[in-house]
């Protein structure tokens, strides 16, 4: 196989003008005229366009052909580490205690109940049946009701994201006539057990309506709430951990507004907090006794602090600290329980629970001494309990899921990640090391690797990365990541900036303006690794996802020779042409995090000179590999096909260049727990193929 036998798409360009630049786009074309209809549908896909993504998929396949036993293999190992027959720990709520369960070789779970003291299972939603003879299958949500009578689940069969929410009574384990298309899949139900609320998407795959329904009426006589005007703004929809008040929460990237109602009165107006302020975040939770608590970073409390405010004035003039602000102390999430509040947050880039007593203000905290971990708070169904849940892993632990008892200080291990196959935490090194940036900040790096492996050089290093929305990326135990490492690879997560990892300004010198330290941050990371010996130059391949597949574009281009391959997963690798389009799905959503180029020439010029698309040029570019989804909303398909056709045009070497579109998934690939992990097998198999370890 040589470049010249590749698929090459034709070109027709089309141009546009913006700020007095004309922009010729010779791909253009890839984009379907019919997107809204395509997400929903794919076969109507036009005929020249699917033509050109199945010749993209025969030259993956014929590209991979030799690594088919590799795969089968590497599918095999993952799979010998997933128990099969697993259960999540269940979790009480009044007489009931609720979980899911997988049944051997099912690809999908089983929602059950038993009685809280124990009993018989009670299969509530057998998600496996439900997805039999679908393609794609994702289960959006299963939430009871109050009364515990009624389940209202959710699915997306297409990867659309397009989720129809269903409705079945637990006692005679039918369905309603209730079906309920195009939400999001989040449901919260009123105190009544007989309504709830939903957000609705429109035909751009946007939240823009929030709808009340009342079980047993029609879809088309559901109560209009809540509708947001703001294109930029998502809604979401839940409750406050006391049951007390349902919450429409009304948010961008870096703004937000939220409304109570009274769960007890679904039908009443819904009340604001505080009128959305720019650049001003909160979040709020109650007591239960007229006293609400909310996370923000108001006044300047970059890292986030809690207020409290009455519920009858909770207006920004009534806020009060409870928990000042600490600048390099991030404030992740916050909930209250009765008489207490608990916060997760992270210090020196290490999470910790922290509890406190709401009468006394005493606070103790919950942290662990490895030097690499994560750490999360699990949900709760109910209020007035002493216990909370929260999940311990790291590296080379498996997850640990714990109870804790708030007011002994107890810790009770409810469940240790098994790994059939085997796995002994001491044949692997976990390590946090720091690598210089260009402009004198230090990214941390955590790695993972054998004991055994030399670390002179010699090893391949898959290096992921994200970098954006601050989004912070766990040091989590991964089953499939040792496949890689079991083969000799060093495995690096570079904690860039643009997430979140060293706190709120780490996530701000990553975004908009600063866009480029992320991409610096990533290469840094990068040339540290070669620089203590970990690996060497051409010998890294660099891994990275959705705005992390956007890094890959962008690495590739500033840095090619450092890279021995790229692996771009849904990259967003368009970003000028994306950003300008604001009839998709995320583009309003999306201005605050990069900027807004129809508005703004200084926008249009800032991404104009990173946009991977538009940077690509002629000269040598590693192998790379590009994972695309025929469905995906967030980063449409067209985004990683132009790309790869751009690059096709322009490069000057003959390295692989392969991409793989899947016709019947969106974002996130297959949807099966064991179909999914042939995607992880084709990308690591890549991996492993460039960097000659077969």
């Amino acid at each position: 196989m040589t470049t010249s036998q590749s698929p090459r798409a034709e070109k027709r360009p089309l141009s546009v003008s913006h700020h007095g630049v004309e922009l010729t786009d010779n791909y253009g074309w890839l984009r379907a005229d019919n997107w809204q209809d395509v997400i929903r549908e794919p076969s109507l896909l036009a005929a020249d366009i699917r033509a050109y993504l199945e010749s993209e998929n025969a030259w993956c396949d014929a590209y991979m052909a030799d690594t088919a036993d590799l795969r089968d293999k590497l599918v095999a190992e993952m799979r010998g580490r997933i128990v099969e027959d697993d259960s999540s720990v269940p979790l009480p709520d009044g007489p009931y205690a609720y979980a899911s369960r997988y049944l051997v070789g099912a690809q999908y779970p089983r929602i059950i109940r038993t009685l809280r003291d124990g009993g018989p299972e009670e299969v509530l939603l057998d998600a496996d049946a439900l997805a039999k003879g679908k393609p794609y299958f994702s289960l959006g949500g299963a939430n009871h009701s109050p009364d515990h009578k009624l389940l209202a689940w959710s699915v997306d069969d297409k990867g659309s994201e397009f989720h129809t929410i269903r409705i079945r009574d637990l006692e005679t384990d039918k369905e309603l006539v209730d079906e309920i298309p195009n939400t999001s899949g989040e449901v919260a139900w009123a105190a009544d057990s007989r309504s709830f609320l939903y957000t609705w998407l429109n035909d751009n795959h946007r939240t823009e309506k929030v709808f009340r329904h009342v079980i047993g009426t029609p879809v088309s006589e559901d109560t209009l709430v809540y509708q947001e005007d703001d294109a930029g703004f998502f809604n979401g929809v839940g409750k406050t951990q006391s049951g007390r008040f349902l919450v429409i929460d009304s948010h961008d990237h870096e703004t937000s507004e939220v409304r109570l109602i009274d769960a007890a009165t679904p039908d009443a107006a819904p009340r604001l907090v505080a009128r959305r302020e720019a650049l001003t975040e909160y979040s709020v939770e109650d007591d239960g006794n007229g006293r609400l608590f909310i996370l923000t970073n108001a006044d300047g409390a970059e890292d986030f602090k809690i207020v409290s405010a009455p519920l009858a004035s909770p207006g920004r003039d009534n806020w009060v600290d409870v928990v000042a602000h600490e600048p390099g102390r991030l404030i992740l999430s916050m909930s209250v329980f009765k008489g207490r509040m608990v916060r997760l947050e992270r210090v020196g880039g290490l999470p910790r629970i922290v509890i406190r007593e709401l009468v006394s203000g005493l606070e103790h905290a919950i942290s662990f001494p490895e030097e690499a971990y994560s750490l999360g708070l699990s949900g709760s169904y109910e209020f007035d309990t002493s216990l909370i849940r929260f999940t311990y892993s790291s590296p080379t632990t498996p997850a640990q899921i714990y109870d804790y008892d708030m007011g002994s200080h107890e810790r009770f291990l409810r469940k240790t990640q098994e790994v059939p196959s085997g796995h002994e935490p001491s044949d692997y090194v976990t390590r946090r090391i720091q690598a210089p940036a260009e402009d004198g900040q230090t990214v941390p790096v955590t790695l993972l690797y054998r004991a055994d492996t030399p670390l002179d050089g010699s090893a391949p290093c898959f290096l992921y990365g994200y970098g954006a929305y601050g989004i912070a990326i766990p040091a989590s135990f991964s089953t499939k990541v040792l496949s890689l490492v079991d083969r000799g690879f060093v495995y690096a997560i570079a904690h860039i900036r643009g997430g979140n990892d060293k706190g709120y300004r780490w996530y701000l010198d990553g975004k908009r303006e600063k866009k480029t330290n992320t991409f610096k941050d990533f290469i840094a990371a990068g040339r540290h690794l070669v620089a203590e010996g970990y690996t060497s130059e051409g010998r890294i391949v660099a891994n990275g996802g959705s705005a992390g597949g956007m890094l890959m574009g962008a690495i590739a281009n500033m840095a090619p020779s450092l890279w021995g391959a790229v692996i771009a997963v849904v990259p967003f690798v368009d970003v000028l042409n994306t950003m300008l389009d604001d009839s998709l799905p995320l583009t309003p959503p999306e201005w605050p995090e990069w900027g807004n180029p129809i508005d703004s020439v200084e926008d249009f010029k800032r991404i104009r000179a990173y946009s991977p698309y538009d940077c690509v040029e002629a000269k040598v570019y590693p192998p790379i590999m590009a994972i695309a989804g025929l469905t995906d909303p967030r980063v449409t398909y067209w985004e990683p096909a132009k790309w790869v056709a751009r690059l096709r045009e322009l490069k000057t070497d003959d390295n692989p260049l392969v991409m793989h579109v899947n016709m019947e998934a969106g974002h996130g690939g297959a949807s099966g727990r064991f179909d999914g992990l042939k995607d992880f097998a084709l990308e690591y198999a890549f991996a492993i193929k460039v960097m000659g370890k077969m």
